[in-house]
């Protein structure tokens, strides 16, 4: 297990818990460190384990998971801890919240085993992954909103490409095809936003794409 992604499972279902152990530890790089079923234990054993990663259902009985995500991102000793959202639900309301939470992707229980293993070691690596359903009901609320905001003026062109991409849903490896850049260049790019957006990681990038409007139906990749 050493050098492996810790992972720890937490959903309210044993038969489930079960599967996605056999999943992550399936992944030669991956390592089920623990597991919980209440949104109270999940704090507990996040706080005993400090995974670098929580798999976190949403609707448990004991606290849900949305308000454990919540008291996990906001734990300075958890600072290294990033939640991915897993859950059979993509009602905006559950979405919103769990992003609003400190969330750092969203998965739906139906994703493919390597869709899910790929969702773990993106997130660990501070990328974001979101199910696409879930992208584009993210796209459809804020299209939905009269007069979007434009790009912050404190950011560079290059950075508003970087930030569009990022609300996509694209990787640091599609990013850099799209712009024909560095890897270097653009983990550059990242954490200059992440400062001047003040943002915790990139899944609030994401959102700040679509707040700002720079992310909409049919948008292409900056060239």
């Amino acid at each position: 297990m050493t050098g492996s992604v810790r992972v720890l499972v937490v959903d309210d279902q044993p038969l489930i818990r079960h599967s996605l152990r056999l999943i992550v530890d399936g992944a030669p790089d991956l390592a089920v460190v623990g597991e919980a079923d209440t949104g109270g234990s999940a704090l507990e054993r996040a706080r005993e384990l400090r995974p670098d990663i929580v798999l976190m259902d949403l609707r448990m009985p004991g606290g849900d998971g949305i308000e454990a995500t919540r008291r996990i991102a906001a734990d300075p000793a958890l600072a290294r801890t990033r939640v991915l959202v897993l859950t059979m639900f993509e009602l905006d309301e559950y979405v919103h919240a769990a992003l609003g939470a400190g969330a750092s992707g969203f998965l739906l229980k139906d994703a493919e085993p390597a869709r899910l293993t790929d969702a773990i070691r993106r997130t660990h690596a501070g990328e974001s992954l979101f199910a696409p359903s879930v992208l584009a009901r993210l796209v459809e609320n804020y299209l939905s909103r009269s007069a979007p905001a434009s790009a912050p003026a404190s950011l560079t062109d290059r950075e508003a490409q970087v930030l569009t991409l990022v609300g996509r849903g694209l990787s640091n490896d599609e990013i850099t095809q799209a712009l024909t850049i560095s890897m270097g260049t653009v983990k550059t790019h990242i954490g200059s936003l992440l400062s001047k957006l003040h943002a915790r990681d990139r899944a609030q990038l994401v959102i700040a794409a679509y707040e700002h409007g720079l992310v909409g139906a049919g948008a292409r990749s900056p060239r």
